[in-house]
């Protein structure tokens, strides 16, 4: 029996009495061992000044770069219990949908489950942590940062690309951010109008067809897929791709772009500064 499962044990044994329900509730004192099982929750952390209490990640988080040396412990999917067990986390914040919630819950360890689809649920989740590991000024902070770089974004927008058509692409098979999605919300801070309507839900598998019949002003999506989106059938007739209205967005910026956290603001600026190299289309 490994030294790991050794403390499962004896964890479930001292819960005979009461398990550990999870609470946002503040505790004195603060957590000081908290294990992240997801990027942008990572992210949080460290943009509330907490990124020295963290123990352990899960392996897609990769900023900011003070985090490089602490162990992964999966993903959603694959999240390795006995690791997290071992690491004696006094708090874990996960996605909903992270497996082995349950089971930390059970085995007494207080877990915090935080999920983000739009700006607001942004704020509410960046509010959460804050307030459980102890800093629930820093939240209001943050959020006015995020605020005001969100409103200089949109001035910076050129007047040619207010209300263009935007398509943006989250996975090959196509996936789109729509406007439901805190992505969406950030173009339409911009003043970009999505071809994915909110009814359609924030990010929702698309047929190509409806895309070609969309045919947007303008595309966004990583660099490889973009780079490979006029080989498929019937997207050469995009004129987006073929006059180049497009965003193609490396790795660590698309990171960025794509996670519900502190670096809204950023993916704004970001966007921005896309569209003010383009020229509007005519």
């Amino acid at each position: 029996m490994t030294r790991a499962w050794a403390l499962l044990l004896v964890l479930l044994s001292t819960l005979t009495q009461a398990q550990a329900a999870p609470s946002d509730a503040p505790v004195d004192p603060p957590p000081r061992r908290i294990v992240s099982l997801l990027p942008s929750i990572t992210e949080a952390v460290c943009a509330l000044d907490a990124c020295d209490r963290l123990v352990g990640v899960d392996r897609y988080s990769n900023f900011p770069a003070s985090i490089a040396g602490l162990p992964r412990l999966g993903g959603m999917d694959d999240a390795q219990l006995e690791r997290i067990v071992a690491l004696r986390p006094d708090l874990v914040l996960a996605s909903p949908s992270t497996r082995v919630v349950d089971r930390l819950r059970v085995l007494g360890l207080r877990v915090v489950t935080l999920q983000a689809e739009s700006h607001a649920d942004v704020r509410h989740a960046l509010e959460r942590i804050a307030a459980v590991i102890g800093r629930p000024e820093r939240a209001d902070a943050l959020w006015r940062a995020i605020e005001a770089d969100l409103s200089a974004s949109a001035q910076r927008v050129p007047a040619g690309w207010r209300g263009r058509r935007v398509y943006f692409e989250i996975a090959t098979t196509p996936y789109a951010a729509g406007a439901a999605s805190f992505i969406g919300e950030t173009l339409a801070r911009l003043g970009l109008r999505n071809i994915v309507d909110a009814g359609m839900g924030p990010f929702p598998q698309l047929n190509p067809e409806f895309i070609l019949r969309a045919a947007p002003d303008l595309v966004m999506a990583a660099a490889q897929p973009l780079a490979e989106m006029p080989r498929r059938p019937g997207w050469g007739r995009l004129v987006a791709l073929s006059s180049r209205q497009t965003c193609a967005f490396a790795a660590a910026p698309y990171d960025m772009l794509v996670r519900p956290g502190p670096r809204l603001g950023e993916a704004a600026r970001l966007i921005a500064d896309c569209l003010a190299a383009l020229p509007p289309p005519r």
